[in-house]
């Protein structure tokens, strides 16, 4: 299946599909908000965003963070809901247990059809993104609401308050021991593997899949989770199941990785090229 169609499909609605991003923004435009809008936009989506933390961050790290008080991501939601027909949710990060609450009362007051929760606790440069107290909070008020949560190893094991797994048996015991915390589905993510394969493990309400590529060797891969995430949730009204919805999405953020090189942003570790498929070679 292509996952980029020439002619995106329609959503629920019989127009194109809304997408929200619940998350933090990244003032170099990498991960984020800003990456979560441009894969909306490369997959066929309208996006829409709610803001839940601001970060002073390039592609060589974070060097601040500020976050808004929970009622104003409180108004960010009513003002979104209340006026489109988002079709799927995808949420980063959450900055704090205030944040997280606040997210999941808005949840359960409208309902959206697909939930997709990126468990984002720590930047690709270190520097913790969800402070520690909102990890049970998370657990405890989103796990439930989430129709898929997509950890990699160091988030799965914070979740379970175990270690990271090592390999994939546990990789896949992880991803159950989630689901049994009320997750409907859970995607365990394995780039943190070693090896030249970078396997995830998909433990669904329509069963166990393992879904394998090669690793690419890409210098620049900032925001690759908030890709994958945002992917997800652009692509899933418009497939019948997790599995289909996976696989495209994991497609698209391989071409993105693989032509990441393609740009020259910033001195550190630069963003996936989210546009690969449509910007003008170099």
């Amino acid at each position: 299946m292509n996952s980029q169609s020439s002619h995106p499909a329609t959503g629920t609605s019989g127009a194109i599909p809304i997408a929200l991003t619940i998350a933090g923004s990244d003032s170099s435009g990498g991960a984020g908000i800003q990456a979560d809008l441009k894969t909306f936009s490369a997959l066929g989506a309208y996006g829409a965003s709610v803001i839940t933390a601001l970060t002073a961050q390039n592609t060589r790290g974070v060097t601040d963070i500020h976050t808004p008080p929970a009622s104003f991501v409180t108004a960010q939601m009513d003002a979104v809901f209340q006026d489109l027909d988002v079709d799927a949710v995808k949420l980063g990060m959450l900055a704090n247990a205030d944040v997280v609450r606040a997210v999941a009362a808005g949840l359960r007051q409208y309902r959206p059809r697909f939930v997709i929760l990126d468990t984002v606790m720590i930047s690709k440069s270190g520097h913790a993104l969800l402070q520690p107290d909102a990890v049970a909070a998370l657990r405890d008020e989103l796990l439930p609401l989430a129709d898929l949560i997509t950890p990699n190893l160091p988030e799965a094991a914070a979740l379970l308050g175990v270690a990271a797994a090592t390999n994939e048996d546990e990789m896949e015991q992880q991803a159950q021991a989630l689901r049994a915390l009320g997750a409907r589905n859970v995607l365990v993510k394995g780039g943190h593997l070693a090896g030249d394969q970078s396997p995830d493990w998909l433990v669904s309400e329509e069963g166990v899949e393992r879904f394998n590529a090669p690793r690419i060797a890409a210098h620049n891969t900032h925001g690759t989770g908030c890709t994958l995430s945002a992917a997800l949730a652009a692509l899933r009204p418009r497939r019948s199941d997790w599995s289909s919805t996976v696989r495209d999405a994991k497609a698209y953020l391989n071409g993105a990785l693989a032509a990441s090189d393609e740009l020259r942003i910033g001195h550190g570790i630069g963003p996936v090229h989210h546009f690969h498929a449509v910007w003008p070679k170099t």
